[in-house]
């Protein structure tokens, strides 16, 4: 089977596939997972607000997104969002929006859906109890929130925050269809010059599966030690 495999293929692409594609991957994966957590933490904070709209807004938005395909909002963003903005500013073009800014934000507003839910669950797993003891010593909601409630939820929530930053870290391979060359898209483009299809993508299946294999070893063994505190 590994007869005519070449090997040297994969070593004299190896600068390119990682200072090229993994490096826009790694960033993509970290810029989408700190905005996507921070957008999600107030989309958590507006579904538990008593105020009826907000909850209602946030949980629209929540469902919204969880119930299309991401390659769908990539597309959605990237071709419609700037005759959009053309129409709200009255602007004679298109907004220019571009392709890097455009999977930044998308990935952003669709993972905050998900880390939402997330965040959610682990601010209903405080006991409420803290919160009214925070109220009877003077604290406001906001203070409550930020010195009591989410400091203890992040902990909570920090193993099934960081799968999720896993699956994201698979999903940014989509991003192929705004011609970006992340690692999966670099490594095709290696393949179509050389011919080397195989090599290729057995080779980025191969780092995809090491990244996320050793990732998901490190949230388990985080997840025994927060159990551990607990």
């Amino acid at each position: 089977m590994f007869a005519q495999f070449d090997w040297d293929v994969i070593w004299r692409s190896l600068p390119y596939l990682f200072f090229e594609g993994m490096r826009f991957t790694v960033m993509l994966t970290v810029l989408a997972t700190a905005l996507g957590i921070a957008l999600g933490t107030v989309l958590a904070l507006m579904r538990l607000s008593g105020f009826a709209p907000l909850s209602l807004i946030a949980g629209a938005y929540v469902n919204l997104m969880r119930s299309v395909p991401l390659v769908l909002v990539i597309f959605w963003f990237y071709f419609l969002v700037p005759y959009i903005g053309q129409w709200i500013t009255g602007a004679p073009r298109p907004m220019q929006v571009g392709a890097f800014y455009s999977s930044v934000i998308t990935f952003t507003l669709f993972e905050a859906a998900y880390f939402a839910e997330i965040m959610r669950a682990g601010i209903q797993s405080i006991p409420r109890g803290q919160v009214h003891a925070a109220y009877a010593m003077g604290m406001t909601y906001p203070q409550a929130m930020g010195y009591v409630v989410l400091p203890q939820a992040f902990r909570n929530m920090i193993p099934v925050l960081l799968t999720q930053t896993i699956i994201l870290f698979q999903d940014t391979s989509l991003v192929y269809v705004l011609s970006i060359t992340d690692f999966l898209g670099a490594a095709t483009k290696v393949a179509n010059r050389d011919g080397r299809l195989v090599e290729m993508y057995l080779f980025a299946a191969t780092i995809y599966f090491i990244i996320s294999l050793a990732a998901s070893m490190l949230v388990r063994r985080l997840q025994q030690r927060v159990a551990i505190i607990r």
